[in-house]
């Protein structure tokens, strides 16, 4: 009885570690482009400003276009294209279903179309079959969502870029002083 307790905790042992795992992997990722991200070579109201297109692109229903957008929107307007990149990352695959629900509903209170909302058709040729009207109101919340997003997303971000730099620079002083 004893060796079959030592078995069935072995066998649980590398579950438990591999959810650890991921912790410490999504942990070590998000380090990694933060840092990635606050050292890049572009002053500081450029990353802000490339952060607030990359998280108004990202509030448009346009899944599959918005690397293409944000990069070709970057280029144009002369931003960090990584960090814009990086700032549509939050709607994805994975975050589809509740992120344009949210749209929908938002839409939903800004538009006179009245349209229901089905999760089994959340692909782009899907949207546009289904009608202009379920795309229109999905897009309408993009918009209303995007815009103040947008605006907070540059304040706080380009805050944290220069707090961040402060905070590097005294660090880098000492450094050179201390030694």
């Amino acid at each position: 009885m004893a060796e079959l307790n030592r078995q069935k905790q072995n066998r649980a042992a590398p579950a438990n570690n591999d959810r650890q795992g991921w912790w410490i992997r999504s942990k070590r990722w998000t380090r990694y482009w933060y840092l990635r991200l606050m050292r890049q070579n572009s002053s500081p109201q450029n990353l802000a400003l490339a952060m607030a297109l990359g998280m108004f692109i990202g509030a448009l229903p346009i899944i599959p276009f918005q690397s293409i957008v944000v990069i070709a929107l970057a280029f144009a307007m002369r931003v960090n294209k990584l960090a814009a990149w990086l700032a549509t990352c939050y709607s994805n695959a994975a975050t589809m279903v509740p992120f344009y629900y949210f749209l929908y509903l938002v839409g939903s209170a800004f538009t006179p179309f009245h349209v229901a909302f089905d999760p089994a058709r959340l692909e782009m040729k899907q949207l546009l079959s289904a009608g202009w009207e379920v795309f229109a109101v999905m897009f309408t919340g993009g918009l209303v969502f995007g815009v103040p997003a947008s605006v907070l997303t540059y304040f706080v971000s380009l805050y944290l870029i220069r707090g961040y730099r402060r905070r590097r620079a005294l660090r880098q002083l000492r450094k050179r002083i201390g030694e």
